[in-house]
C-alpha cells in the first residue's frame, strides 16, 4: 500500500518550515489543493495535533487526518535538514515527516494499513541517518521502498 502512495512529486527534501504550523502548510503544497480545500485540510490537521502531537520521537512525525475534501488517500514525505520543533513526544526536533490524508470513507482501510506501514518504516529510519544525505526525490522514494521490502 505505502509503496503505491510514495511519489517523487510528493517528496520535499528541503523543507523550510521552522514551526509545526509552517511544516503542516508546507507538506500540503505538493497536493495542489485549491486554497479553500487546503485550509479545511490544514484545520483538520491542527485539530488532530491539538489532541496530541503526531511527532512520535526520534526525529519523525506522522501528521494524519481524514477530510471530506479528499477523494483518495494521499501521502507526502518531507525532510527538514535543520529540524522543526513539532512538540514531539521526546521533545526533540523532527527531521522527517510522513503526512497521510484520507477521505472519511475508506472501504479498503487503506488509511489504517498505511499508517501501520509508516510506523514500521519509521522505526527502521529512526536507527539510521543516511536518508539525510539523499538529494534526489526518486532516490529517496527508492530508499524507502527498499526499507519496506526488508523484513
Amino acid at each position: 500500500m505505502l509503496e503505491k502512495l510514495l511519489r517523487e512529486d510528493r517528496v520535499i527534501l528541503d523543507m523550510k518550515a521552522k514551526t509545526k504550523e509552517e511544516a503542516l502548510k508546507e507538506l500540503l503544497q505538493p497536493l495542489h489543493l485549491d486554497p479553500e480545500k487546503e485550509e479545511i485540510v490544514y484545520d483538520a490537521l491542527l485539530k488532530r495535533e491539538s489532541i496530541g502531537s503526531t511527532g512520535i520521537g526520534k526525529g519523525i512525525a506522522i501528521p494524519h487526518s481524514r477530510s471530506l475534501v479528499l477523494d483518495q488517500v494521499a501521502l507526502v514525505v518531507g525532510r527538514s535538514k535543520q529540524g522543526v520543533d513539532f512538540d514531539a513526544l521526546d521533545k526533540k526536533p523532527v527531521y522527517l515527516f510522513f503526512l497521510l490524508l484520507a477521505p472519511p470513507q475508506d472501504p479498503g482501510t487503506l488509511y489504517l494499513i498505511t499508517l501501520g506501514k509508516i510506523a514500521h518504516v519509521a522505526r527502521k529510519l529512526s536507527r539510521r541517518k543516511d536518508f539525510m544525505d539523499i538529494e534526489d526525490p526518486k532516490e529517496f522514494v527508492e530508499y524507502i521502498r527498499k526499507l519496506l521490502e526488508e523484513e
